[in-house]
Parts: C-alpha cells; sequence; structure tokens
C-alpha cells in the first residue's frame, strides 16, 4: 500500500520559491492550504464556482504572459471542469502550471469516492488534451522536484496530480470578499483597483 502526502507539506513545499508567483485557488482545502501557508495579496482564493479555478488561472496567464501562474485545485474541482484541459492544451501557455490535490474524494459535500478513486487518471486526460508535461506525483521528493518548476516560465503548461491522504486539516479561512481578492491581486501587479 502506497502511503498518501499530507497536503499541508505538499503546498508548503511548492510554495517555497514562489517568487512572483500568482496563486488561483479551487473551493474548500486548497483555499485553506495555500492560506495555512502564508496569506498574500497574490493569493486568489475562488471561494466557489466549481470547476472553475483552471480555467481562470488560464486567463490570468494569456493576459499577463511574463507572470508565472499557479492553479492549485482538487481532483472534485478538476473533474468538474476536466473540458477546460482541453483548453488550455490549445493555448498550451508557458506560464502556467495546474497542481490537482488529489485525495480521491469530494471533501466539501462528505468525502464521497471521486473518479480518480477508481480509474480516471487526470494527468493522463491532460496528456490527452495537448499538455505533454503532466504527471502524478506520490513522493516528497517527486513534489520538490516539480516544484522547481512555480515561479518559472517553462515550454508549454505543466499539470501535477499529487496523490495525497484524505485526512481533512484545521481550515485557515482568509478573506471570502471577492471585490478585495481581485483588487489586492491587481494591485500586487501594478494595476489600479475597479
Amino acid at each position: 500500500m502506497t502511503t498518501k502526502l499530507d497536503r499541508r507539506d505538499v503546498v508548503k513545499r511548492l510554495m517555497a520559491d514562489r517568487g512572483d508567483t500568482v496563486a488561483v485557488t479551487g473551493l474548500g482545502a486548497t483555499t485553506y492550504d495555500l492560506a495555512a501557508c502564508g496569506d498574500s495579496d497574490r493569493n486568489f482564493y475562488l471561494w466557489g464556482a466549481m470547476g472553475g479555478a483552471a480555467t481562470i488561472g488560464l486567463g490570468l496567464a494569456l493576459a499577463q504572459p511574463d507572470l508565472p501562474v499557479l492553479v492549485l485545485t482538487g481532483d472534485g474541482e478538476m473533474l468538474m471542469g476536466m473540458g477546460s484541459f482541453a483548453t488550455i492544451g490549445i493555448h498550451n501557455p508557458p506560464n502556467l502550471t495546474i497542481v490537482v490535490l488529489d485525495n480521491e474524494a469530494y471533501g466539501e459535500t462528505g468525502g464521497q469516492a471521486t473518479h480518480t478513486a477508481h480509474k480516471t487518471d487526470l494527468s493522463a486526460v491532460a496528456k490527452a488534451c495537448g499538455i505533454a508535461d503532466a504527471v502524478t506525483l506520490t513522493t516528497m521528493e517527486e513534489v520538490s522536484a516539480f516544484a522547481q518548476r512555480i515561479g518559472k516560465l517553462g515550454t508549454g503548461t505543466a499539470v501535477a496530480v499529487v496523490k495525497i491522504d484524505p485526512a481533512e486539516a484545521d481550515k485557515v479561512l482568509p478573506t471570502r470578499d471577492g471585490v478585495v481578492l481581485m483588487n489586492r491581486v491587481r494591485g500586487a501587479l501594478g494595476f489600479s483597483p475597479t
């Protein structure tokens, strides 16, 4: 039996050398994980719109091609927005990195098994959509090696599906005010508030 990784350890390692990276989170646990690593004006917590994190990250990456963008989401949300891989594969921005924390469960609705607990392989889906740099990570050594990508531009979009333990961690709740979140990211990028 393979031991799955601790979600907070994974996120902490991924964010250790983030530089100017803007991080977009999916709803629920990935927001708590990123906030637990330290709140930043470059953190955009989505809080809802299940399935939308990857496309928001894509839009930001296309609008700011010199800015590293990280999408940190879960398997349930990525399954909801799986079609976004097809659009991302067409554009393939080199400044976009997507990390899927895969606990094989819908954590926000009671822990029901997701499709990844069965046969669905999200890194294979990403590859089939044209994202060549798509991997599944199961060790902290692999996470550390992949973390070298965060904060840098690659040759195309990178996707990592990280197999994590389904245990819940304490909730760290940043602001839920969408206008505040949007304006602080805009400010961090040198734009005026809307």
